[in-house]
């Protein structure tokens, strides 16, 4: 059988210690990308270099500069024409492999876009889920060396593209949840630095906006945008959401209320 023809794509992965999960990403991507590179925290130690290596990858250990940073470090060093923006806990499916091969072997169908988003379809407990605020959950994944680049706002990087994006249908594969203990630590992490920036910003939650954001986040996510045709697994997603959204701005809150009884405490 003839060798698989290699795609002029760069793949682009960060990671810290995630030996237990980037094989699965690697394992997509070999045999019909050019390269592979894979930037890693400089602390790494539970053997993600040695797997990354035994698929040809090109390794470089920098210091963690934030996800945004990180990415647009990876991205500089790739050499295709085609940068591939892949995670450790994600995964290309056979049916979006085959979408950007034929994509990219056919010059009329990839040539008037700089770009190409997907829908990426997230694992959670043991559902794929496909329904409310989680799908299709669209990412610029796909772009044209200096055509793009990594932006956003910590810690979630967006792709900005100079140019037009087309549209592929092929699901990227999502495992960004253990269970929902890892769900919940997840949401107290995020919720902080929401709140943070937020308040460095000067924002100001007033008890209105406290009691509707999470509401009408839950109703979107469960009834409008049909989270509970996913079974428990949608409703659970739909009212940890909730929950962040809660937790965001009653942090501002209690945040505002420690400032206003500090300034209101009498001086000795």
């Amino acid at each position: 059988m003839p060798a698989q023809k290699k795609l002029p794509v760069s793949v682009c992965i960060i990671a810290g210690n995630e030996a237990a999960r980037i094989r699965r990403a690697l394992e997509s991507v070999a045999g019909w990308t050019s390269e592979i590179i894979v930037v890693l925290n400089d602390n790494v130690t539970d053997g993600t270099d040695k797997i990354a290596e035994s698929f040809g990858a090109k390794i470089f250990r920098e210091p963690w500069k934030g996800y945004v940073a990180q990415k647009k470090s990876a991205a500089e060093k790739a050499t295709q024409e085609w940068i591939l923006g892949l995670d450790a806990d994600e995964e290309i499916s056979s049916a979006l492999r085959d979408e950007i091969q034929r994509t990219l072997s056919e010059p009329e169908k990839s040539k008037p876009f700089a770009a190409f988003s997907f829908p990426r379809c997230s694992f959670y407990c043991g559902r794929w889920i496909r329904h409310g605020d989680w799908y299709p959950d669209r990412k610029v994944r796909l772009w044209r060396r200096g055509q793009a680049t990594c932006a956003g706002i910590e810690p979630h990087d967006v792709v900005l593209v100079h140019g037009r994006v087309g549209r592929l249908n092929g699901d990227l594969f999502h495992y960004s949840m253990d269970d929902l203990n890892h769900h919940v630590r997840k949401t107290m992490a995020y919720s902080d630095i929401f709140a943070r920036r937020k308040l460095a910003e000067g924002r100001r939650v007033g008890a209105l906006e406290l009691w509707f954001r999470p509401c009408f986040r839950f109703v979107r996510g469960y009834f409008l945008r049909l989270g509970f045709l996913d079974g428990w697994q949608g409703y659970a997603i739909a009212r940890i959401v909730a929950l962040e959204t809660f937790l965001r701005y009653v942090k501002i809150r209690e945040s505002q209320a420690a400032r206003k009884d500090r300034a209101e405490k009498p001086r000795p």
